[in-house]
Parts: structure tokens; C-alpha cells; sequence
């Protein structure tokens, strides 16, 4: 039933909280032979504007605190007058004051108001207090005693009867020490909520975020009490943490099938340990081991590997030296992991690499992440070459050189900062940078020493060629989220390495490549380049060639077909090619397994141009469609390349498509399954 009166009123109000002061609506009933339709018009005028505030707080404490904030009011002479902003305001206040230890204060107990009584539209405002406020409210609370119970269960109705406590910083932790799954020195790092001090929001919300995040708990409570014993204005703290499994094992099987044709079982087998040395420290053990084979072609060609991996977070910065405690919501962590991996390419080769990680993870805000990896040491070595394979090598200089024994010393560095986790916005960004550099430290040794560095004839440490070069990416995203929960993603991908000094040519595990499901979709996995040259999948198995730059782009426009069936449009653009020519290796044969004389030689001699790149990106487009039951997304993509950059002359194939060919569906048509969003 429609209240047309109800409704003016509804509007009248809202125009009201918008400083339409003086409004009035009028509805008009407009009859036809079975409906009816109202028409609403509303009188108005130019918003009041707020020509003055005043602060009129009978509280002379809570009135310095509010006039000596250094946050600015966000109520500002000379704008429109507007409702949710004064209580948008209110809110901000009210958290200043929290911290300052009015913990029973509420935004409620603010009052603007309003003087329109001004000819030229402008209206002043008043802040004052609530004439009931209670007298708690304009009490500043200080901590008394901090209680913790770290064995808290849902069933304990009372602990505090517990007759024995351990004291530590002023924190009184609940039950014997020998008990207590973390030494309490550990959490008391964490907790921010300390005797004597004035209750602060902000420490409190600091307290919970970092025993969260800490990893051993599924649950932490804090709650606040009047300590009455004690005095007026004391606040106890009780610091409840319910505790997760110990020990934590996990086992997964699936099936890996990769765009190059390439399928088999994966396993993956860790075990947690979420608080090894009593100190919340969390080591994970981890054996994963595949096996893979390619379909078709007739050649025979699969691997197996087989990688153990052993990493211990400790949560705090383990340095040689003293660090100031921060009031950061999150912990810092130190990781160290020591991991190998054995691959056998059977009739081909089989490679050991062994590598040792100390580094820092730390979080600056919600958004904002940092890891520093100051040692970062990887050995490489490729044995058991069959006679194909080593003739293979022999015929191109650049693999042979990318499948030397390596041994990679350096350290990286990775910023990350992301909004995905802001789902109310609507405009999203991300963007993350990675640097790398290895091999300085040996240089600079070698060079004291008085020995001359060349990649002709590298420099050796502890009997092995080391590597030296550097390494940067960036990576930015945006998504536009529409109101119908459709979403615009688009993402830019660039990467530069070089390697100089001991190396002439960047490590295989360092090179950039391109192609494959989170990358340009209508080409097999890292197919795409270097520059012009093909790299036919059929031919090359296990050996594709990298580069030492890529730029990629990719738009993909994501919709809901029904319920958590999602559908997507995208478009991918990019390649990777090579900084440097080398006249060497312009007459390379094509590689092939098992080696066969070339069919095309590779034209490696033409470097990254700025002049050619354009000229030389693979274009792919595609359609997709996910599984999205939001903690787990099984996606299919499939797409054909609009633009082959090996071709000679005209290099798009848009005026080829042809589904209805069998020979064509084969040839471009490429199906990506993967788990997750490619970006």
C-alpha cells in the first residue's frame, strides 16, 4: 500500500540531513484504468552552509584533548551542511578520547547544534556535551591488572581461582609456567595493554591483532572490568586465548594438467608445528613429489621430482642487535628455510638444487607488506646428461650456458600493497615490486683480492662458478568493481634482469617467460618468445627458452552467470626478449627432443628495442569459466591468439579463425585449467 504522505516526509528528511532546511514535497496521484502512478516534486533551495564551529565542552580535559587533536575536524566552515558528517565526526572524537582513556565515553554524548537564524543561509554550529552524560563517561580509566589465561576453554566459567600465577613485565599469567604452552615473556611482546597506563582503543585493537596473528590461537578474548578493590578509575584486563592443535598434518593429491600437454599426480605432505620451542615459533615440514608425462606427439617425455622443505617463523626480527618496540597491529617475523629438489628429466637429465633463505616478513598496514631476504644461497647442478641431450647443448651455446651448474648467492627484496581486501571499495588497486641482486658479494671480495672479473673467464667460489646479476618486476592492478558485483581487472606486468660482471647469461630459474594460464592464455606455457623466435611445444618438451625482459598486459571483464558459476572475457598482450645480441648464437638450431637438425634457426642476434617491442607482442583472447565457492576457485579458460609475432609481415591471424576446422581448433584453441584467479 502506497503512503504518499508518508513518503514526503520520507524526502523532506533526508533533503533535511542535507541542509535543505526549508523543503516541502508534494504528491500527485496520477489515475489510469488499472494503475496508478504518484509524482513526487520537491521545493527547494540552496544547502545552508556552515559558516562557524564552536567548541563549547563544559569538560574542560575532554575539551583540550578535542581542540589539541592534530587530526583535522572534518566538519569545515564554508561547506554544505551535512548530517553524516557530523556523525562521522562524533565517531572520530570519540576514538580520540578513547585513547585517551575514556573508555566508557560514547559518540552519543556529543551534541551539535545548529543556529540557522543567519539571512544568508549559513548556519553555525555548537558542540557541546549531553547534559545526562554519566559520570564514568568523563572518568579517564588507567590499566590495574592484566590478567592472561593462555589455556582458556569455552566450557572454564571462572579461572581467576587458579592458585597459581606467574608475574612477568606486570602481566599476571594464569597457571603453573611448566604448563604454559608459550613462555610468557613471548606474549608479553604482544601485548600492549600494560599497569598504570591510561586505557588506550588503540592498544587494545594492537593486543588483539598480534596474538591473532601469531598463529597459536583460534580464539583471543580481552575483556574490561572495574577494579574496585583497588580504587576509582582501574580497569582489569582479561585476556582469554583458546588454543589451536599443537600439531597440524596435512596431506593433498591432485592431478596437474599444464597447457604444453604435459599431465600427471601431484602430492603435497606437510606437518605443523605451531609453538616448537615454547617461544610460538612455527615449523612446517613439507615433502611434495610429481610426476608428469606428454600426451601425444609420440615422444615419450615425462619427468618425476621430488622436493623435502624444512621452514622455521620465529615472531619477531631475529638481528644481531637491539630493536625499539613498535606499536605496529602486526608481528614481525623471521623466516629460515632450507629446502631441496631433485627433478630427473628421464633420458634426459636430472637436476639437484639445494637452497638455504633467511629473511623478514613484516606487515606496515593492513595494506602495505615488506619481505627482506638478506641471504638467499641456491646450488644447482644437472647430471646424468644422455647423449641427445648433451648434442642438444652442444648445438645451442644460450641452454648450455642456462643449464651450467649454478650457484646463486644474493639477497631480494618484495613490497606488496593491496586493497583486495577492502570489499566495500570500488575502485581497487594493488601493486607489488620485487628486486633481486647475487653475486656482488663474492665480486667485491674477488676484487680486494686483486682478481679481474670477467664472464669470460668467471671467477670461482668453494669450486663452482657463482652467478652475478640484478633483477627487478613490477606488477600493478586495478579492478573496478560494478554494482551488480561484475568486475573490470586489468593488469601490467614488466620485468627487467641483467646479469654483468661474473655471468653473461641470467641463471634458467631467473630468466622472465611468457605464456600459459596466468600469463598470455592462447599460448602453451612460457611459449611466447624470446622477441620473434617460436617456440613449438611439440619440439622443444621440458626446454623453452626465457628472456632477460617481459611486458605483459591483460583486461579480463569477470561477471556472475548463476550463483557461483562466473564467467569472464579477456584479452592478454606481451612477450619476452633478450637485453643483449649474441652473433654466436644467430645460426643456433631450433631445440627439439631428441635432437634433430633445425628446421628454423633462432634469431637471437635482434636485443630488446624500444622502436620494436610493440611490433613484437603476442595477442591472445579468450573466454573462461570459474567455480567461485570463494575459499576454493576451479578455473577453465579457453583462448586462440589474435596476433603471432614469429610470423613474417602481417603477424595477425584474426582473418584465420575458423572453428569449424579441426586442423585450426587444434592448432590455436588452448585450454588453461588452473586453481585460483590468474591476477
Amino acid at each position: 500500500m502506497v503512503m504518499p504522505g508518508v513518503t514526503a516526509a520520507i524526502i523532506d528528511a533526508r533533503l533535511f540531513n542535507m541542509g535543505i532546511f526549508n523543503s516541502f514535497t508534494e504528491s500527485k496521484t496520477v489515475e489510469t484504468n488499472r494503475t496508478a502512478k504518484v509524482i513526487y516534486t520537491s521545493h527547494l533551495h540552496k544547502p545552508y552552509v556552515v559558516k562557524d564551529l564552536i567548541y563549547d565542552i563544559s569538560d574542560d580535559s575532554i575539551s583540550h584533548l578535542i581542540i589539541s587533536s592534530k587530526e583535522k575536524p572534518l566538519v569545515k566552515t564554508g561547506q554544505a551542511y551535512n548530517l553524516d558528517i557530523l556523525k562521522t565526526e562524533r565517531i572520530r572524537l570519540d576514538a580520540i578520547l578513547k585513547n585517551k582513556g575514556y573508555f566508557y565515553f560514547n559518540p552519543d554524548y556529543l551534541l551539535f547544534k545548529a543556529d540557522t537564524s543567519h539571512v544568508d543561509q549559513t548556519v553555525s554550529l555548537r558542540l557541546t556535551l549531553k547534559d545526562s552524560i554519566p559520570k564514568n563517561a568523563l572518568t579517564v580509566y588507567r590499566i590495574n591488572n592484566v590478567y592472561i589465561n593462555q589455556n582458556y576453554s569455552l566450557n572454564e566459567r571462572r579461572y581467576r581461582n587458579a592458585q597459581d600465577t606467574v608475574m612477568v613485565e606486570n602481566l599476571v599469567f594464569i597457571g603453573k609456567q611448566e604448563r604454559m604452552p608459550i613462555r610468557p615473556i613471548v606474549l608479553s611482546r604482544s601485548i600492549y595493554l600494560r599497569k598504570h597506563e591510561v586505557f588506550s582503543r588503540q592498544n587494545h585493537i594492537i593486543t588483539l591483532n598480534r596474538l591473532m596473528s601469531m598463529g597459536n590461537f583460534k580464539l583471543v578474548q580481552i575483556s574490561f572490568s572495574v577494579s574496585n578493590d583497588s580504587g576509582p578509575g582501574l580497569l582489569d584486563v582479561n585476556i582469554l586465548m583458546t588454543p589451536m592443535p599443537k600439531h597440524t598434518f596435512r596431506a593433498e593429491l591432485d592431478l596437474v594438467s599444464k597447457s604444453n600437454n604435459f599431465m600427471g599426480p601431484r602430492m603435497n605432505v606437510s606437518i605443523l608445528n605451531r609453538n616448537t620451542f615454547n617461544g610460538a615459533e612455527l615449523l612446517n615440514l613439507n615433502m611434495a613429489g610429481s610426476f608428469e608425462a606428454q600426451l601425444g606427439g609420440g615422444k615419450n617425455l615425462y619427468s618425476y621430482s621430488y622436493s623435502p622443505q624444512i621452514e622455521l617463523t620465529i615472531p619477531r626480527f631475529l638481528v644481531p642487535f637491539h630493536l625499539k618496540r613498535t606499536s605496529s597491529m602486526y608481528i614481525p617475523k623471521t623466516s629460515l628455510q632450507l629446502s631441496y629438489n631433485y627433478m630427473n628429466r628421464v633420458s634426459y637429465y636430472d637436476m639437484h638444487t639445494f637452497r638455504f633463505v633467511y629473511g623478514y616478513k613484516w606487515k606496515e598496514t593492513i595494506r602495505k607488506e615488506h619481505e627482506l631476504n638478506p641471504i638467499d644461497v641456491s646450488f644447482t647442478t644437472v647430471g646424468n646428461k644422455s647423449d641427445d641431450f648433451n648434442k642438444l647443448l652442444e648445438a645451442n651455446p644460450f641452454l648450455k650456458k642456462s643449464y651450467e651448474e649454478q650457484f646463486i648467492a644474493g639477497g631480494s627484496y618484495s613490497f606488496t600493497y593491496s586493497e583486495q581486501m577492502l570489499t566495500g571499495k570500488k575502485l581497487q588497486s594493488y601493486f607489488h615490486l620485487a628486486t633481486e641482486i647475487a653475486g656482488n658479494a663474492f665480486s667485491l671480495v674477488k676484487s680486494i683480492g686483486g682478481e679481474k672479473i670477467s664472464s669470460t673467464n668467471p671467477s670461482k667460489v668453494v669450486g663452482s662458478v657463482y652467478s652475478q646479476f640484478t633483477k627487478m618486476s613490477v606488477d600493478g592492478r586495478t579492478y573496478y568493481n560494478f554494482k551488480n558485483h561484475n568486475k573490470l581487472a586489468m593488469r601490467v606486468y614488466a620485468g627487467l634482469a641483467k646479469p654483468f660482471g661474473n655471468s653473461s647469461v641470467l641463471p634458467y630459474s631467473k630468466q622472465f617467460f611468457s605464456g600459459g594460464p596466468n600469463s598470455i592464455r592462447a599460448f602453451q606455457i612460457n611459449s611466447v618468445g624470446p622477441g620473434t623466435y617460436h617456440q613449438d611445444t611439440r619440439k622443444v618438451g621440458f626446454l623453452q627458452l626465457g628472456g632477460d625482459v617481459k611486458l605483459e598486459t591483460n583486461v579480463e571483464y569477470r561477471f556472475t552467470i548463476y550463483h557461483f558459476f562466473k564467467g569472464a572475457l579477456f584479452v592478454d598482450a606481451g612477450n619476452v626478449w633478450l637485453l643483449k645480441s649474441d652473433p654466436a648464437l644467430s645460426e643456433t638450431p631450433t631445440p627439439t627432443l631428441p635432437a634433430t637438425p633445425a628446421e628454423t634457426p633462432i634469431n637471437l642476434t635482434s636485443p630488446f628495442m624500444f622502436s620494436q617491442f610493440m611490433n613484437q607482442f603476442a595477442v591472445g583472447t579468450g573466454v573462461g569459466i570459474r567455480v567461485d565457492v570463494s575459499f576454493f576457485i576451479l578455473r577453465f579458460d579457453l583462448a586462440m591468439p589474435l596476433r603471432k609475432p614469429w610470423l613474417e609481415g602481417n603477424k595477425w591471424v584474426t582473418n584465420q579463425i575458423d572453428f569449424g576446422s579441426s586442423i585450426w581448433r587444434r592448432d590455436n584453441l588452448v585450454l588453461n585449467v588452473a586453481i585460483g584467479y590468474p591476477f
